[in-house]
């Protein structure tokens, strides 16, 4: 995901494309889709990227439903929005959905011990609650944070039992409630309890609890071998060109991030959840209401249970990305517009989440987000900055792991990828760092301060990558 680093210079044709546009307001369909086709064209060539489909929906209205590019660049097969893409993390809120609907019939509570359904799971002498699961505050070592432990393993179909292996014994990263970090063993420990509590497989479950109900013909477990008709093939970006994306066995993002969908079926799903067709109100709230940290400080970036809360120009907007070998995703919900926009791409990295806040921001009549002006740079200290120093492990989703050293250069905090040229990391508070090149990208450091970071989670384009300090 980091190469995006390395192709900065070619962020700038898009936004010089739009930002002539950046003071027009958007009050037309055919201006919409003229707009978006321009945004997603310049970002097919300058990426490069093999494929988008978006869908921009206002209440029942479809303003543009519609595929770019090529689903399949070797047969060339033109995208259409029917195809079906993998989604990554959008998984976690048909998880987290899940969970709350059987919170909902009685069956667990948030406040459950994860060892009442979980009993050989090794809690170190904490306790462990599920709701703690759901916002990426159980402290436990999330799995895709091993480095090479992990990655040489992608490749295999792992039980449950030899996933959970990887990480049940590692020293938890603080205790529970304590701090967040985004963590995928978290959600592959949820799928097993939804399995435990339900009687059936994840798959199976979420079948038959949403996607046969709300006819989410499109959207499955995204098993390799399986038959799914009008699956879009994933692409990575070696070198400034298209390659095949790695093979990822799809036994290990499990309920972390396993599914593939359609923008027309995930826009269905939006819909429903936030229709209560799904869960109730109250339930709903929980999801899309950040909590607190055991201190009583609010809870970071705004997640509330598998969703993210933030707003667009007093917009309020519930979103969540995905990143995955070849795929990167973004689905995001404006409730008070009652407005829906879905992106997906079978290109890791792609701009899916720029694409879908422009988009956004059209069908709001709000000006296009032009070139981002230079982040801010907060004050660090000395002893803040020797903290984050070091030599750190990027797991790609192409498959590789990408060595990143962290540098202190002029009292400033540098990034060194290998085989990419250094930058400058801005400070945005409380350790999370940004560069100018790219607005989605942000590294936060773990801890953030007061001690050595373990660790940074680096966020761009919609996805999301551990980096553990090397050895």
């Amino acid at each position: 995901m980091l190469r995006t680093i390395a192709r900065c210079a070619l962020i700038a044709p898009m936004f010089g494309l739009v930002t002539s546009l950046a003071t027009a307001q958007v009050g037309d369909r055919a201006r919409l889709v003229s707009t978006v086709d321009s945004i997603v064209s310049a970002r097919l060539t300058n990426g490069p990227v093999a494929g988008m489909a978006v869908a921009v929906i206002k209440g029942r209205d479809t303003l543009l439903m519609k595929g770019y590019g090529f689903a399949d660049v070797e047969n060339e097969l033109p995208t259409t929005p029917r195809h079906v893409f993998r989604i990554g993390s959008i998984t976690k809120q048909f998880t987290a959905a899940a969970i709350m609907q059987l919170v909902e019939q009685g069956k667990l509570s948030l406040d459950d011990d994860i060892t009442k359904f979980l009993p050989d799971f090794p809690v170190q002498g904490r306790t462990v609650r599920i709701r703690h699961l759901l916002n990426h505050t159980s402290g436990i070592r999330s799995y895709t944070s091993l480095g090479p432990k992990w990655t040489v393993l992608w490749r295999n179909d792992l039980s449950h039992d030899s996933l959970v292996a990887l990480f049940k014994n590692e020293p938890f990263d603080f205790a529970p409630g304590e701090k967040w970090s985004y963590n995928n063993s978290g959600y592959y420990l949820l799928g097993l309890i939804i399995e435990k509590v339900a009687g059936k497989t994840y798959s199976h479950h979420l079948q038959d609890a949403f996607f046969t109900p709300l006819g989410l013909t499109s959207t499955s477990y995204c098993q390799t071998s399986p038959i799914i008709k009008r699956r879009a093939h994933g692409y990575d970006v070696e070198a400034g060109a298209l390659v095949n994306a790695a093979y990822l066995s799809m036994n290990q993002p499990y309920a972390a991030g396993s599914l593939c969908s359609s923008v027309g079926d995930l826009a269905v799903w939006t819909r429903a959840l936030f229709d209560g067709r799904v869960i109730s109100a109250a339930s709903l709230r929980q999801m899309t209401t950040p909590g607190t940290l055991a201190s009583g400080a609010p809870m970071p970036n705004g997640y509330g249970y598998g969703l993210g809360v933030d707003s667009v120009t007093q917009h309020p907007r519930v979103q969540h990305g995905g990143g995955i070998n070849g795929f990167i995703s973004m689905l995001s919900y404006y409730p008070r517009d009652t407005l829906t926009v879905v992106v997906l791409a079978n290109t890791s990295p792609a701009p899916s989440g720029e694409v879908a806040d422009n988009a956004a921001r059209l069908a709001l009549g709000l000006p296009l987000r032009a070139r981002p002006a230079a982040l801010a740079d907060l004050a660090t200290t000395a002893e803040q900055r020797a903290n984050y120093v070091g030599n750190y492990v990027l797991a790609l989703p192409n498959g590789s792991a990408l060595p990143m050293r962290i540098f202190e250069e002029s009292g400033r905090l540098m990034g060194h990828a290998q085989g990419q040229g250094p930058i400058v990391l801005k400070h945005q508070g409380n350790g999370v760092f940004g560069a100018d090149f790219d607005p989605t990208l942000r590294i936060t450091f773990d801890p953030p301060s007061g001690a050595r970071a373990t660790k940074f989670t680096l966020r761009q384009g919609g996805a999301t990558i551990d980096a553990p300090r090397a050895p």
